[in-house]
C-alpha cells in the first residue's frame, strides 16, 4: 500500500511552509534517512529526510510552492513490490450532508433543501472589485502592477490581450505590447466622491492607492512574527522597569580581557551582558520563570535568547546554560549562531527553549526602548546605547561617566514589580562590578 509523505512540522510555531526544492524525482528509489526535499519554515531552511523506503511514485506539490499546510500530503511513496504507476493521489473525504434524524427514523426520504433565493430586490449585488476600467461598455481586467507599467509606458490597456486567469492583463502582457495611445488618466480608474477626493481602488479584496506603493507578500517569518507578537502584546499583562547603569569598569575590563585573549578572540559588550544576565537570573531565581496553564515553571538554567535582525524579520538564537560558560565560549557561540541565523541555517533547538531575552539596539544610537515579551519567557531586556553623561559622584562633584539605559519588560503573571527590581539590582551589580562575575 502506498505511503503518504506529508509536510512536516519543523518548528514549534510552524503551521505552513514553502517547499523550496525537491532533491528527488518521480521514479527515484529512496531509503530511510535519505534527504528528499528542502523546506523553508518561518525561521530557517531545513532538509527533510525520508522516514520509509520505497519508490517515489507521485510528487503532489511542486517545488517553490508556498503556504503548504503542515501534515498535508506532498508526495506518494510506493512500497517494495508495488507498481508506482498504480499509485494514485489521495482524494478528499467528502462527507455527505447530514439528514434530519426524524426523517431517517420514519424511513421517509428527506426532501432536498431548496436553494436560498437571491435577494436581488432587497439588497443590491455587492459590486465586484474595481480591478477593471470601462471601455465602450466592456470591462478591462488588469493587475495593479500591469496598470502601473501601462501608465509608465503609455500603453492603452484596451489594446492589450490578457494571458492571466479569465483574460486578466498581467505584467508580461503590458511589457510585450508596443506603446500606443496614452494610458487613461489614473483618476478614471478610481471612483470619485462628490467633493473631488479620489477613493482607493479595491483589487482582490485589498485596497490599493494607485501607484502609491509596491506590495510585497508576507513570507513565513513575517507572518509568524506578526502573529506571535500580536498575541503577546494583547494577551500577556506586561510592565516596564528602567534603570541607568555605568559602564566604565565593564569597558575597562573588556579591553583588558581582549588584550590578554588569544588571537582571533574578541569579547563584545553584548557577550558580557549575556553573562551578567545569566548570573542575575541565578541570583534571583524567582525571575527565571515562565507562565503555563498548569503552573509557574521555575527554570534551573539560564538560557539566554539574543535578538538577531535578519532579512525579513527577527530570530532569537539561544545561549544555553550561559551561567556556567566563560566569556570566550559565549563570544564564539554567539558569533556562530548569529552567522547561521542570518543564513537561515539554525536548527529549531537552537532558537527555542530560552528563559530570558536580550534585545540590543545600542549600536544604532538608540538611548532607550521597550520590547515585547517573547513567550513563554517571563522577561526581556532592552539595551540602549552607552553614552557619556554628567553624573553626580559620591563626593558631590559632577563627572563624566559612560551610562547605559536598560528597560526590563516583565510578564506580570509570574513576576511582580519587586522581583523585577531585585533582578535589575543584581544585573547592575554584575555590570558595574565585573569582577563579581568571576566569583
Amino acid at each position: 500500500m502506498a505511503i503518504e509523505i506529508t509536510m512536516p512540522a519543523l518548528s514549534p510555531t510552524m503551521e505552513e511552509g514553502k517547499l523550496a526544492k525537491w532533491l528527488v524525482k518521480e521514479g527515484d528509489t529512496v531509503s530511510s534517512g535519505d534527504v528528499i526535499a528542502e523546506i523553508e519554515t518561518d525561521k530557517a531552511t531545513m532538509e527533510v529526510e525520508a522516514i520509509d523506503e520505497g519508490t517515489v511514485a507521485k510528487i503532489l506539490v511542486e517545488e517553490g510552492s508556498e503556504g503548504v499546510k503542515v501534515n498535508s500530503v506532498i508526495a506518494m511513496l510506493a512500497e517494495d513490490g508495488e507498481d508506482a504507476s498504480d499509485v494514485s493521489a489521495p482524494s478528499g473525504d467528502a462527507k455527505p450532508p447530514k439528514q434530519e434524524a426524524e426523517a431517517e427514523k420514519a424511513g421517509a426520504k428527506p426532501e432536498p433543501k431548496p436553494e436560498p433565493e437571491k435577494e436581488t430586490s432587497v439588497e443590491p449585488e455587492k459590486p465586484k472589485a474595481l480591478a477593471t476600467t470601462q471601455k465602450d461598455g466592456d470591462r478591462i481586467k488588469a493587475s495593479p502592477l500591469a496598470r502601473r507599467i501601462a501608465a509608465q509606458k503609455g500603453v492603452d490597456l484596451g489594446s492589450v490581450k490578457g494571458s492571466g486567469p479569465h483574460g486578466r492583463i498581467i505584467r508580461k502582457d503590458v511589457e510585450a505590447a508596443e506603446a500606443g495611445a496614452p494610458a487613461k488618466p489614473q483618476a478614471a480608474a478610481s471612483p470619485v466622491k462628490p467633493d473631488g477626493l479620489i477613493l482607493p481602488q479595491v483589487l482582490d479584496d485589498r485596497i490599493y492607492a494607485l501607484d502609491s506603493y509596491e506590495l510585497v507578500p508576507l513570507d513565513g517569518m513575517r507572518k509568524t512574527v506578526a502573529k506571535r507578537l500580536t498575541e503577546s502584546f494583547m494577551q500577556v499583562p506586561h510592565f516596564p522597569l528602567e534603570v541607568d547603569i555605568q559602564l566604565d569598569k565593564l569597558l575597562s575590563s573588556r579591553s583588558a580581557i581582549n588584550a590578554a585573549a588569544p588571537e582571533g578572540v574578541k569579547v563584545s559588550v553584548n557577550d558580557m551582558l549575556i553573562k551578567a544576565s545569566a548570573l542575575a537570573l541565578m541570583a534571583e531565581p524567582d525571575c527565571n520563570t515562565s507562565y503555563t496553564d498548569n503552573g509557574i515553571a521555575y527554570h534551573k538554567s539560564a538560557n539566554i535568547s539574543v535578538a538577531v535582525a535578519i532579512d525579513g524579520g527577527l530570530i532569537t538564537p539561544v545561549i544555553r546554560d550561559a551561567q556556567s560558560k566563560g566569556l570566550r565560549e559565549i563570544s564564539e557561540e554567539m558569533k556562530d549562531l548569529a552567522t547561521r541565523a542570518r543564513d537561515r541555517k539554525l536548527k529549531p533547538q537552537e532558537y527555542t527553549g530560552g528563559t530570558f531575552s536580550i534585545s540590543n539596539l545600542g549600536m544604532f544610537g538608540i538611548k532607550s526602548f521597550g520590547s515585547i515579551i517573547n513567550p513563554p519567557e517571563g522577561m526581556i531586556m532592552s539595551v540602549g546605547a552607552g553614552e557619556k553623561r554628567a553624573v553626580v559622584a559620591d563626593d558631590g562633584s559632577i563627572v563624566a561617566r559612560t551610562v547605559m539605559s536598560v528597560t526590563l519588560t516583565c510578564d506580570h503573571r509570574v513576576i511582580g514589580g519587586a522581583e523585577g527590581a531585585k533582578w535589575l539590582q543584581a544585573f547592575k551589580r554584575f555590570v558595574e562590578t565585573p569582577e563579581a562575575m568571576l566569583l
